[in-house]
């Protein structure tokens, strides 16, 4: 049995969505915490690769759309104009748009790198393009987690949470009020 370096997070916490990003910007740190151990790895290691591209490919593309579709617009509709939110908000947008063109880059890497049974790590520019995206995600996280997390606490109804967590279990698949007794 292979265990995982990227922990699943509890469904019941789509009932809880400041919670579930909260978690779901610590799964995207043990991500990059991953990315830089398999980019100093000089050996091949199949199921971390596995691990990272399925992420990659799957989880940090609907984290963005969770953010960029329901969590962000809400908080654009919700903030006083004494939260400045629009800056923060317009600037993690960018930064989106770029994690995706790098996340893309750095997944396909390591797809080569299953196909070729080769260690990322070997090739020296790949490398520091892994450990760059990293470093970018880990400092996106940071401010998501130190800004925007906050003031959602404060500025959101439990309406808008309880909106906000059928939005993001619909995008999986699940109905919200059948992850809550999960």
């Amino acid at each position: 049995m292979t265990t995982t370096e990227i922990e699943a997070i509890p469904l019941h916490l789509l009932a809880e969505p400041i919670e579930w990003f909260f978690a779901e910007h610590y799964r995207h740190r043990q991500a990059c915490k991953l990315i830089e151990d398999v980019a100093a790895a000089m050996v091949f290691d199949r199921p971390r690769l596995v691990e990272l591209v399925d992420f990659l490919e799957h989880d940090l593309p609907l984290h963005v759309i969770d953010e960029e579709e329901d969590f962000f617009p809400l908080l654009r509709r919700r903030c006083e104009p004494e939260d400045d939110v629009e800056r923060v908000l317009g600037m993690l947008s960018a930064e989106h748009r770029n994690d995706v063109v790098q996340a893309h880059a750095v997944r396909d890497h390591l797809r080569a790198c299953l196909v070729s049974a080769r260690a990322p790590g070997l090739d020296p520019a790949q490398r520091r393009a892994m450990i760059a995206f990293a470093t970018q995600e880990r400092r996106h996280l940071g401010l998501e987690n130190a800004i925007v997390l906050p003031i959602a606490r404060l500025r959101l109804s439990q309406d808008d949470l309880t909106t906000l967590g059928r939005r993001l279990a619909a995008r999986r698949g699940r109905l919200l009020s059948a992850v809550v007794g999960q």
